[in-house]
């Protein structure tokens, strides 16, 4: 089953899905630039009926303690669109952990994390269904992050749900794999995020021939990386026979990402790069894939828990 905001669903009700998003968010005492604050409601509604009108049917929503989540809100958003959301717990990185974070052990990450899967976000009755996103800093694994992304890891293998991360830039996502595989998390239950953003194609090779997810999931950043590259790097991999471990979204993170900003929107995906995909010559199965049946697979909880 799938944990979304509104209860569980069956996994094949997700249907097309955005892998790694944010709706609500708040980086601004971190980042000091009120872009980085998404806190208007109404446009939140009209951003996600954007997504909607082209197909869209899932996101998964990645804010998590310190970022400005609100489950409550992420549940109302749900009921009013018809889109299903999933939730998150966790913490992000440094130095964007809340104060009273930033000197935790792995335990107490997981016993926080834990505590939230099993008793709701914040008090609510509204339940995370995906650890994430947990990140690692640029080039490095910072001694509070590795207990971080340690605790989350212990937290994922306890409950079964998924765990999704954070690379910065997507620099350390061998780094991520090679902590999880030591610890003992399988590696279906983890999504290695931002994978796009690596420009090395053979360290990206090496995460999904660990057996791990990857998210393509900056896509329409193209201050970031050019789109044709992440293109042609979909296409090597589904080449390669890991078409089946690649998931889509465009983490957008500020106002003038908003269509009413004059940004791409969350249905950049749907609407720009897919058929981009299509004109490089992947199939309509290959989307589906990686747009439906990938999600369905990366975010139903493992086990019994």
């Amino acid at each position: 089953m799938i944990q979304t905001v509104r209860g569980q669903i069956d996994p094949n009700e997700l249907g097309v899905c955005s892998a790694h998003e944010h709706l609500c968010i708040d980086l601004s005492r971190i980042k000091k630039d009120p872009d980085t604050i998404l806190d208007d409601i109404g446009g939140m509604e009209e951003e996600l009926r954007y997504f909607k009108a082209s197909g869209g049917q899932a996101m998964v929503e990645v804010t998590n303690d310190g970022m400005g989540r609100n489950a409550t809100l992420l549940r109302k958003l749900s009921e009013t669109t018809g889109v299903h959301l999933i939730a998150s717990t966790g913490f992000y990185k440094d130095p964007f952990l809340p104060d009273q974070a930033t000197k935790w052990s792995r335990d107490q990450f997981a016993q926080h994390m834990i505590d939230e899967i099993k008793n709701g976000i914040d008090g609510t009755d509204v339940y995370p269904g995906v650890i994430g996103e947990i990140g690692s800093s640029h080039y490095e694994i910072k001694p509070i992050e590795e207990e971080l992304l340690t605790g989350a890891g212990i937290a994922a293998m306890e409950t079964g749900l998924p765990l999704t991360t954070h690379t910065t830039l997507g620099t350390m996502g061998v780094e991520q794999v090679e902590l999880y595989s030591a610890l003992g998390l399988p590696m279906n239950q983890l999504i290695v995020g931002h994978q796009d953003l690596n420009q090395d194609d053979e360290r990206v090779l090496a995460v999904v021939e660990a057996g791990a997810f990857v998210g393509f999931d900056t896509i329409g950043k193209i201050n970031y990386r050019p789109d044709e590259e992440r293109i042609k790097t979909i296409c090597h991999l589904i080449e390669r026979g890991y078409g089946e471990q690649i998931l889509l979204s465009a983490d957008l993170t500020r106002k003038s990402h908003w269509h009413k900003h004059g940004g791409i929107g969350y249905d950049y995906v749907l609407n720009e790069f897919v058929p981009r995909l299509k004109e490089a010559g992947l199939s309509d199965e290959d989307i589906r894939m990686m747009l439906i049946d990938n999600p369905a697979h990366a975010f139903s909880r493992k086990g019994s828990a």
